[in-house]
């Protein structure tokens, strides 16, 4: 018995809206639901997909403080000022990256208005590995 993949990442937001315009504009979500003044779940809810993953909002307090935890989602290199040029506009703050060795791949850091650490990244797992072995 295995697990399948990831069906769904709930993140808690203080305002849906904010962070609905946040997924759309900076990370090119496209919203599939939202529940309106409805409550199915724990609180208001809005759905979207971002690079095919479902990605859930829900009504709430933000977390209390930062950490490394995160979420990374897969960017072409060639994207990679396009992208860093994109939440720049957006004034979304920026965390400074952990040393690199060759291979690994770039990668942009930063927060959302909850303290939610994101993550985009030109590399994969095998080239990550690779890189690690000596192999690139």
């Amino acid at each position: 018995m295995t697990v399948e993949g990831i069906s769904h990442i709930t993140l808690i937001v203080q305002d849906l809206e904010r962070t609905g315009n946040f997924l759309s504009s900076v990370l090119g979500a496209k919203e599939v639901y939202t529940s309106g003044e409805r409550i199915f779940s724990l609180s208001k809810e809005r759905f979207f997909l971002v690079g095919g993953i479902w990605i859930a909002i829900m009504e709430g307090n933000c977390l209390p403080k930062r950490t490394y935890n995160h979420i990374a989602f897969k960017i072409p290199e060639s994207r990679f000022e396009d992208y860093k040029q994109r939440l720049e506009s957006a004034k979304i703050e920026f965390r400074e990256g952990r040393s690199r060795i060759k291979g690994e791949g770039l990668s942009l850091y930063f927060y959302d208005y909850d303290n939610h650490l994101f993550e985009l990244h030109t590399g994969t797992l095998q080239e990550r590995l690779q890189a690690y072995e000596g192999r690139i």
